[in-house]
């Protein structure tokens, strides 16, 4: 069988999650056939790289070759065209995005449907609710193969009525949650008769991590932050907490891996606090980088407003390092206080100031503890070979109920 992924953009710095569930869903036996919608930035590490020269760009063919391919599908299948384009404009008008928008994502979508016509594709699987659900939904009246969806949070749950969820539920051969709390959140906008086909298939780490020799806890006062420099994770809370323990006496060293829109904002907030010499932006880092700085930690802070369930998380504990995280979208499901880490409400500096404390003033030896368990955690629910194999299944399964009713 051979599967489509269609992504908006593949590969990402932010995205290896997306790449270990490609090469677990070849691992089952399935061919992975690579698009993106659009390029990426810079790719900093080399397996990102070596899949961007996999995938196949839509942008990339320009205004005028999506032009022709909507009329060569006019021509094909005119009524398909017509349905299509009506769906667009009508699903366009009850958006934040706008018809004009909806019918870019309809030639789009003409182009992937000759790309998996040419290629033999029998399933297009699309991550994130937003655009490349729509082309994967839009290509599949065009006559392209089934689709399906993989929804991570939050920002589909920000707008669900605007990215019309429930209608590519509904058109879909499944739909996935990476959680518990995401598969809830979709059963909320969807129909109850769709709720049987959304499935939970969770990220997950592959055998770098679960399989890491344990690495002891040093004594020095170092944490870490992976995560894009954006509003939802929190950074501006992290520098007042990293103030407020620098203000009692603490020494403390806080690595922020990742960039993002807030990059400047946030530096000026550190320089404002004279936290400097405390707190560094290390901008993006190769997977073996992120590795490395997770184990000279004490542990990893994620002090986000706003998730599904963080792959972050689950690589510092599959590492043996504890996290400081929220209590918000899955995370709770992973992450227990007290137990592989500490929970704290989101926004409250206070309390993170507090984990944090406990963090650098505890035993190396509690800290290796609570790693161990989280490990255990991440072994049972989030191995990439695994959760591979359940997407394996549903794309198998959704394959035979195709051929059934063709």
């Amino acid at each position: 069988m051979k599967v489509a992924y269609l992504v908006n953009q593949y590969p990402h710095s932010s995205h290896t999650f997306i790449r270990r569930e490609v090469a677990a869903v070849e691992q089952a036996g399935l061919t992975v056939e690579r698009f993106s919608i659009r390029r990426s930035g810079e790719l900093v590490d080399a397996q990102d790289r070596a899949e961007r020269d996999r995938t196949r760009y839509l942008l990339d063919e320009g205004v005028g070759r999506l032009v022709l391919a909507v009329l060569r599908e006019l021509i094909r299948s005119p009524v398909s065209v017509v349905r299509a384009m009506w769906c667009a404009w009508k699903l366009g008008r009850r958006s934040d995005r706008g018809v004009l928008r909806h019918m870019a994502y309809l030639a789009e979508a003409a182009i992937l449907r000759k790309w998996l016509a040419d290629a033999g594709a029998d399933h297009v699987h699309a991550h994130f609710g937003t655009n490349p659900a729509m082309v994967a939904m839009l290509c599949r009246m065009l006559g392209g193969p089934p689709y399906s969806f993989t929804v991570h949070g939050p920002e589909e749950f920000d707008r669900p009525e605007q990215l019309h969820l429930a209608e590519k539920v509904r058109r879909a051969a499944f739909a996935v949650a990476i959680s518990s709390y995401g598969r809830s959140q979709l059963c909320r906008w969807c129909a109850v008769d769709d709720w049987p086909r959304i499935h939970i298939v969770r990220c997950g780490v592959d055998g770098g991590f679960l399989r890491c020799s344990p690495v002891a806890v040093g004594s020095d006062p170092d944490l870490v932050c992976v995560g894009r420099l954006a509003e939802q994770k929190g950074h501006a809370v992290l520098v007042e907490a990293a103030a407020r323990l620098v203000a009692e006496g603490f020494r403390l060293r806080i690595r922020l891996i990742g960039d993002g829109p807030l990059r400047q904002s946030i530096r000026t907030m550190i320089a404002h606090k004279g936290l400097e010499t405390c707190i560094e932006l290390a901008g993006w880092q190769s997977n073996d980088a992120v590795r490395c700085a997770i184990l000279a930690s004490r542990c990893l802070v994620l002090p986000s407003f706003a998730e599904g369930l963080p792959v972050v998380l689950m690589e510092a504990l599959a590492l043996g390092r504890p996290v400081i995280a929220t209590y918000v979208g899955g995370i709770p499901e992973l992450v227990e206080n007290g137990k592989c880490g500490w929970l704290v409400p989101a926004g409250s500096v206070e309390a993170l100031a507090e984990a944090m404390r406990d963090a650098l003033t505890v035993p190396a030896e509690r800290l290796e503890e609570m790693g161990r368990e989280g490990a255990r955690r991440v072994a049972m629910w989030h191995d990439a070979s695994a959760e591979g194999r359940k997407l394996a299944a549903l794309f198998r399964e959704s394959a035979r109920a195709h051929e059934m009713k063709a």
